[in-house]
């Protein structure tokens, strides 16, 4: 599946498309704090469009409005990307850029992948939005995909997502998202039935992760370790570690 695909598995109506191209000036003013983020946005991106405006009036799902955050619009945006990119960084500097939450699509050396990440008012700076939270983002990946890609399109369509706001309504494309990077651990995608369920997984995610990192720096230090005491020491810690793992997996 290329980045087209994932347009048309989101099955958007007509009514919404803006398919416009977005001035990479745009990203310089509002998206670049240092020099080094600019020269990033000018030799990385080849080109932002602004594919669609989802709103109440194109697509029928309530605006959303608390003491947080107001959600009128949100935008569904397309990245190229050049090959020596820093696809991270640019994902981040975009959302940053536009002051609407954004289903940002990517292609990066034809790989492509899709982030969002919830926004809020900016408590030092009034009027302005700051992400909430961290992006949530995948890429396809053929060795751990291949199996959950048909599952993980059929679930992005606009029309399965939650009607009832348009916080929601993102907040499923989250959920979606989750479900992938949860299969890529588990080998089955399954959606959320609830909020609950949804934090709970985000947090197990987190916990697998933050694990992952450290059983390969016990598995370092035990391969060069020289003294036999310690090593088992070590290697006694990992079985732990990787025990919580397994809890964290079975939380997924």
């Amino acid at each position: 599946m290329n980045g087209s695909g994932l347009i048309a598995a989101l099955d958007l109506p007509a009514s919404s498309r803006v398919d416009q191209r977005v001035s990479k000036k745009l990203l310089l003013e509002n998206g670049a704090p240092t020099a080094a983020d600019k020269r990033y946005i000018n030799e990385g991106i080849e080109e932002l469009l602004w594919t669609a405006a989802l709103k109440p009036t194109t697509i029928g799902v309530p605006e959303y409005r608390d003491d947080v955050r107001e959600y009128l619009e949100i935008a569904v945006l397309r990245l190229a990307l050049r090959p020596a990119a820093r696809a991270a960084r640019l994902v981040e500097r975009v959302d940053r850029a536009i002051p609407y939450p954004v289903l940002l699509l990517t292609e990066n050396a034809e790989r492509p992948g899709l982030s969002a990440a919830h926004k809020r008012w900016s408590q030092g700076d009034t009027g302005k939005t700051v992400l909430d939270g961290e992006v949530i983002a995948i890429e396809w990946q053929a060795s751990l995909d291949g199996e959950c890609w048909s599952a993980f399109g059929d679930a992005l369509a606009l029309g399965r997502q939650p009607r009832t706001t348009l916080y929601a309504l993102y907040q499923g494309w989250i959920d979606t998202l989750l479900a992938l990077q949860s299969a890529r651990v588990t080998g089955t995608f399954a959606l959320v039935s609830d909020a609950v369920q949804g934090a709970a997984r985000s947090e197990a995610l987190h916990e697998y992760a933050r694990l992952e990192g450290e059983i390969a720096r016990l598995r370092t230090a035990a391969k060069k370790e020289k003294q036999m005491a310690r090593q088992v020491e070590l290697n006694m810690e990992l079985k732990r570690v990787e025990a919580v793992q397994a809890e964290a997996r079975a939380r997924l």
